[in-house]
């Protein structure tokens, strides 16, 4: 991507302006962000994906009660009733197009991109005034949304409801959004969406992990990574009768820290162990093996696939490889690129083409 290049979909500016004076920083209106724009999954296939049990949803009835799907056609609202919202989360994996959409911004790093949610609501329907924890995008794919939304700073929450709705909430700039118009959001930045009759919304969400919880999900990979960890058993045959039987004796905080240092002992362990983390498929993930003796003339990742790199190792869908030289240098490529045209091919070591296959093999990758 050139990031230096004006982008219709950022309103002219391009994508390096962007980072530097919106993201994380203020929100962003951009009218025809995407000219003429019309829904990638029509109202009747968005029902269909949400009545699969592998496809996460939610229906919120005003006054906000929530409830988790599947939800078969007839145990949704009739659309002749006002005032309810369905929400369709990961729709990028089960539809191509709208993965290629979500991939339009892909000028923020993979690391962070997380998914797309669609949102679909009859007439006053909402979740309520709130904020999110991430960075978002909200595109206007079908009818009229009329956002409120202002820079909170009191977060307290209603209280009994299903929701976390905003109790106080004080918008400071009301929009109303057609379709191809858009809205970014930086993160805690609080709205509140209300449908202008029947609508579609899509939201382009981030990944911000919390810090304690990467800490506690690397801690247990490492952990897992280090063989001989559960083989060595701690042992105090030099400890004596004590009197103060709550103290921990420093013996076993010396040998749980021992533990803790053996697992980081290798200075890339912490980086291959992340990158594993972040490329890890979503939960309800799952990949068709094929059977093909031949690499073929041109590859590109399936939608559901998550690649990324470091300088050291490539990382796919929650495995990783170590990686130098023209071969590591194409598997870049085809993690920025997500595909590898003929000639690019052509290039690779005969290493570099069985591991390619192995990945078409196994489901990761799809013939272009």
């Amino acid at each position: 991507m050139y990031i230096q290049h004006p982008l219709t979909l950022l309103g002219g500016i391009s994508p390096a302006e962007f980072m530097q004076r919106y993201w994380q920083r203020k929100p962003l209106l951009v009218r025809q962000a995407i000219p003429d724009f019309k829904p990638l999954v029509d109202r009747a296939s968005l029902f269909a994906m949400a009545a699969q049990s592998e496809v996460e949803s939610r229906l919120v009835v005003k006054p906000f009660k929530l409830q988790h799907g599947p939800f078969p056609r007839n145990k949704l609202p009739k659309l002749s009733q006002k005032d309810w919202t369905l929400l369709v989360q990961g729709v990028d994996l089960h539809d191509d197009k709208v993965a290629d959409l979500m991939h339009q911004f892909r000028f923020v790093p993979d690391a962070r991109l997380d998914d797309l949610m669609i949102s679909f609501a009859t007439d006053g329907g909402g979740v309520g005034p709130h904020f999110d924890s991430y960075d978002v995008f909200l595109l206007q794919a079908h009818g009229q949304r009329t956002w409120r939304i202002g820079k909170q700073k009191d977060l307290s929450l209603v209280e009994g409801v299903d929701l976390k709705v905003l109790a106080n909430f004080d918008p400071s700039h009301t929009y109303v959004l057609n379709p191809g118009d858009m809205l970014y959001l930086p993160p805690r930045y609080a709205h509140d969406g209300i449908a202008v009759g029947e609508c579609m919304t899509y939201s382009i969400g981030f990944r911000s992990p919390a810090q304690n919880d990467l800490a506690r999900e690397l801690l247990m990979r490492l952990s897992d990574d280090t063989e001989d960890l559960e083989a060595l058993l701690y042992q105090d045959p030099l400890q004596e009768a004590v009197e103060q039987a709550g103290l921990i004796p420093k013996t076993l905080q010396t040998f749980a820290q021992t533990a803790l240092d053996k697992a980081l002992q290798d200075p890339q362990a912490l980086a291959r162990v992340l990158g594993e983390y972040l490329t890890e498929p979503k939960a309800n993930v799952w990949f068709s093996e094929m059977r093909m003796s031949r690499l073929p003339k041109q590859l590109r990742l399936d939608r559901r696939s998550r690649m990324m790199y470091d300088d050291k190792n490539i990382f796919f869908n929650g495995e990783s490889w170590r990686a130098n030289g023209p071969d590591a240098r194409l598997l870049r490529l085809l993690a920025d690129q997500r595909a590898l045209t003929k000639a690019q091919l052509q290039g690779a070591s005969n290493a570099a083409k069985d591991l390619l296959l192995n990945w078409c093999n196994s489901g990761w990758l799809k013939v272009n």
